[in-house]
């Protein structure tokens, strides 16, 4: 009789902590600015809203997405590439003023250049040693 007793308190312990972390973290905003940012030292309470004047301050600030595709030298890869490249400057030019597309970049984890730095914008990474993706 006293074991059920114990479950049925553990049960409705658990549930009230899972509801409660639900209701406060689930919930709340994500942050979009960057860590370390120039405003560190403020904090903005997730549960209150934003005050009016840094709303307004941020409203303001037009943030460019930047595109990233990650790429190795295989002739399906480049291609996929090129094409992915073509209708972004496409879609860019057409966007107007309020276009909101910022910068495209190629990582090229080869190592090394290709023949296709001058064509797309490429930032060159260094591969990872052989084996250091498996489990």
């Amino acid at each position: 009789m006293g074991c059920g007793n114990f479950f049925f308190t553990l049960t409705i312990t658990f549930s009230v902590a899972l509801i409660t972390y639900i209701i406060i973290f689930v919930n709340a905003p994500l942050r979009q600015d960057l860590p370390g940012s120039s405003q560190a030292g403020l904090s903005v309470d997730p549960i209150i809203k934003m005050p009016g004047n840094r709303k307004a301050a941020l409203s303001n600030k037009k943030r460019l997405f930047h595109t990233a595709v990650t790429t190795s030298d295989s002739v399906y890869n480049t291609w996929q590439t090129r094409v992915m490249y073509y209708w972004f400057k496409k879609m860019k030019e057409n966007g107007g003023v309020d276009c909101e597309m910022g910068i495209f970049t190629r990582i090229l984890h080869l190592g090394k250049a290709d023949q296709f730095m001058d064509e797309i914008p490429t930032f060159v990474a260094q591969p990872l040693p052989v084996g250091t993706d498996q489990v």
